[in-house]
């Protein structure tokens, strides 16, 4: 019988699972986090006052229960909301950990809040999770809820030789977008949704030079719009074949917009991807992926319009193509690159480069100490696809013999290997209320909250 889980990450995956665990009259929890602020986590509390939400504060609930929670939240702090609003990033922060200190004040004896960094989970007659500064906590089951990981340099390229000066393998850190004058020139690798926080962030702290941001293919992400006219969805999943269900995407797209195509998909997803065999998911995620991101993971309509604005300027540019080099030079780095489908090379001084090529996936080589001593001992594997962890349907770690451990899961982006559609918060807070459901045995969800 599970009486205690040990929840180790305190960021949005972590955080709700603990407070569903109380919510549901679940085991008592212990949720152990490295940061002094459990509850908001990497997305929420490093952001800048003028990052925005790139989901609609109407569909921010962290219920899925209970959807309007977050829009009454807002309204009791006297923020007016309408359908279109996307508030910014740290109030929603604000949002998540006002929900842990309730839950952590009203339920001492069922929630406890451990400022520590896990190094390893243990697993015989009980599970322990071991710290750093040598405590360990003794449980029934363990959740890894990590989160993203830090993204890795770029294989072949030894960025992290360089100084942080010149190199900035952390995005997030303060100083990779600190101490740059008006002539100098960033190059960001990565054009997704954290090369326009990274580039958005560099304009808020006055920075007046080039921005130069390069990936494979130069993608950037679409803009949300208002609704388009009322249409109604489909009802049975579609095919997981990726060549037909791109072309009933095209065809539907054609009829009711992409982004309704895109958004009618949203229930289906994850089943969909289930259903797919692994070559079909090798196929999308070598050949589809990155257009998919772009139309799925949407940017504010006034992200967009800055971003727009910086492209318009020449302030920043977007390019498609591949480092091949990278040198000390005097006044920097000089970085050789091709454009995507040429063979020659190209040259451009920089003064820093600043990583945002998406988060680390490959358990054999993170860096994570909890992930690396787990899969070491083979308690925890990769999934098929090198996403990330590989778990069951009930989200439970999959050891290096196949077979799914009943007490320690997983939780959050590291799962997407199971799951895909693992990133955001409606994804996210649905499958931590399931398990935490699993764990609780429960048929019913307390109300009040």
């Amino acid at each position: 019988m599970i009486e205690h889980v040990a929840i180790i990450g305190g960021g949005f995956s972590g955080s709700l699972a603990a407070i569903n665990l109380v919510r549901h009259d679940g085991p008592r929890a212990t949720l152990i986090d490295r940061q002094a602020d459990a509850g908001i986590g990497l997305a929420y509390g490093a952001a800048h006052p003028t990052h925005l939400l790139n989901v609609r504060a109407t569909n921010m609930s962290a219920f899925p229960d209970d959807p309007s929670h977050f829009a009454r939240w807002l309204e009791e702090q006297g923020h007016a909301i309408v359908g279109q609003t996307f508030v910014p990033r740290l109030l929603y922060g604000t949002y998540l950990r006002s929900l842990l200190d309730r839950v952590a004040a009203e339920n001492p004896d069922r929630l406890q809040i451990v400022h520590g960094e896990a190094v390893d989970v243990v697993d015989d007659s009980s599970v322990r999770v071991v710290l750093r500064d040598g405590m360990k906590i003794t449980a029934d089951a363990a959740i890894l809820a990590v989160g993203n990981l830090p993204p890795p340099a770029p294989g072949g390229l030894a960025l992290d030789a360089f100084p942080p000066d010149r190199y900035a393998g952390n995005c997030w850190h303060a100083a990779a977008t600190e101490d740059l004058g008006a002539g100098d020139t960033v190059l960001i690798l990565g054009t997704g949704l954290t090369m326009v926080d990274v580039a958005l962030l560099l304009e808020a702290k006055g920075f007046e030079g080039r921005i130069v941001a390069l990936s494979r293919r130069g993608l950037l992400p679409h803009a949300h719009a208002a609704p388009g006219a009322p249409f109604v969805p489909i009802r049975e999943r579609p095919t997981s074949v990726l060549s037909e269900r791109l072309r009933s995407l095209r065809a539907r797209g054609a009829d009711i917009g992409w982004r309704s195509a895109i958004d009618e998909l949203r229930p289906f997803t994850q089943d969909m991807w289930r259903a797919a065999s692994a070559e079909e998911r090798s196929r999308f995620i070598r050949h589809a992926r990155p257009w998919w991101d772009i139309h799925r993971h949407r940017l504010a309509p006034d992200v967009a319009a800055r971003i727009m604005a910086l492209l318009e300027a020449g302030r920043l540019d977007v390019l498609a193509g591949k480092v091949a080099r990278v040198e000390a030079a005097s006044n920097g780095l000089t970085v050789e690159w091709r454009t995507r489908g040429a063979t020659k090379v190209e040259q451009l001084n920089v003064q820093r480069i600043i990583n945002c090529t998406g988060p680390q996936g490959d358990l054999r080589r993170t860096t994570e100490p909890v992930l690396n001593r787990l899969t070491m001992r083979g308690a925890i594997r990769p999934d098929a696809a090198g996403l990330g962890i590989d778990v069951d349907d009930q989200m439970r770690v999959v050891a290096d013999d196949g077979v799914p451990n009943d007490r320690l899961f997983a939780l959050g982006p590291m799962t997407r290997g199971a799951f895909w559609e693992i990133v955001a918060v409606p994804d996210i807070r649905a499958q931590a209320w399931t398990l935490a459901r699993r764990l609780s045995n429960a048929h019913w969800v307390a109300e009040g909250l």
